[in-house]
């Protein structure tokens, strides 16, 4: 459907726009979830989750396995995910695997009343990152993506000297959507791995100087593979018999638990690094604009949160959702007069901005990715 653009006559919404154009001269960063590849051609959480659940790829102990943690999972809100389902794995791996290296007779775990080894999780995961890996390793079309970074990257404001500073993107997709973009957009970036087609984790390349971007993939990447000559990750050519092997593929966020991965470059190294882009420091500011994510991964609301009331009021969030008014975790910030401030949320019925809020009879759809790139690039 075309994107309807006559709620922008109204003075309240062509505010809105404005006031989103002036924050976004400043020195931003952008947080891309889900809804923002869908346009590509790639899908939606939900859809990731039915669709690698339904994948041949899964084993029958898999499959059984899946079926015991999506149980536990009836009744979630929001909904739970496969992406709650590798960190439930996750989380009882760790447990396998400290009773294996304490040799505890009993190591395995009870899932959904049957009994599963430290192998058998291993298995399961990875079976799961395959399949995860098939959905997603599809043809897509860059084409949109490739104008919003073109636009972010442009002075917002012809005539006017825009701030010079890299911009960084907190990705949560595992698709290379935004590496691709920059890259075709003759934009320099530097996403921690070093080389070309085939390269290795130096997270060094963060702090190369005169960067466009930095891209922190903070759940991994398609393009990542575990290799025994390392332990972080590689990209390895897929036309190199090396990287046949898709086991190796890295795709996965580790969960809350104590799993080395937490604990380890490149997720820790990652994190930190996101952690200092939502705290900007010396009186400098920042805006992080939310894109295609609803909120789903509490350690990101967290930190989030954390950087909204640590910042001093340095750093301002734009969030673009889809609900038709500010909920769950948006509404309490939207309704916390510490931090409401500083916080602008363009909702699918309205614009909502501390205690001042415009609302819309009808869908704006203005948060879809596609739309948002066409108000950034001064179509509206």
């Amino acid at each position: 459907m075309a994107f309807d653009t006559t709620v922008f006559e109204q003075k309240e919404f062509k505010e809105a726009i404005n006031k989103l154009e002036e924050l976004l001269s400043h020195s931003k960063a952008v947080l891309l979830g889900a809804g923002a590849s869908f346009c590509a051609g790639l899908p939606l959480t939900n859809q990731l989750t039915e669709r690698a659940l339904g994948s041949g790829k899964l084993s029958a102990d898999s499959n059984q396995i899946l079926t015991a943690i999506q149980t536990s999972f009836v009744g979630a809100n929001p909904a739970s995910h496969i992406e709650d389902y590798l960190s439930e794995l996750i989380d009882w791996l760790a447990i396998t695997a400290r009773r294996a290296n304490r040799n505890v007779p009993a190591s395995q775990v009870a899932i959904g009343g049957s009994a599963y080894s430290n192998e058998q999780l291993i298995q399961a995961i990875n079976e799961i990152k395959l399949a995860i890996f098939d959905v997603i390793n599809v043809a897509i079309d860059s084409a949109t993506h490739e104008r919003f970074v073109q636009a972010l990257h442009r002075p917002m404001r012809p005539g006017k000297d825009n701030q010079p500073n890299t911009i960084d993107y907190l990705v949560m997709n595992y698709d290379t959507l935004i590496e691709d973009s920059l890259a075709l957009s003759q934009l320099r970036y530097a996403d921690g791995l070093e080389g070309g087609v085939s390269g290795w984790w130096n997270p060094s390349t963060f702090e190369q100087n005169n960067l466009d971007a930095r891209v922190f993939k903070l759940h991994g990447s398609i393009n990542w593979a575990e290799h025994p000559s390392s332990l972080t990750p590689l990209r390895i050519a897929p036309h190199l018999k090396c990287g046949q092997g898709q086991s190796t593929k890295i795709m996965i966020w580790p969960a809350s638990t104590k799993y080395r991965e937490t604990q380890l470059d490149p997720y820790a190294n990652l994190l930190h690094r996101a952690r200092a882009v939502l705290n900007p420091r010396d009186g400098s500011q920042r805006v992080l604009l939310i894109v295609g994510y609803s909120f789903g991964d509490a350690h990101i609301n967290l930190e989030i949160e954390r950087g909204l009331k640590a910042s001093n009021g340095n750093l301002t969030v734009i969030v673009f959702t889809s609900d038709a008014e500010p909920d769950g975790i948006l509404k309490i910030w939207n309704d916390d007069n510490a931090i409401n401030e500083q916080l602008l949320i363009f909702a699918d019925k309205g614009f909502y901005h501390a205690d001042h809020k415009a609302t819309s009879a009808n869908s704006i759809e203005w948060w879809k990715f596609e739309n948002l790139t066409r108000i950034i690039e001064g179509g509206i």
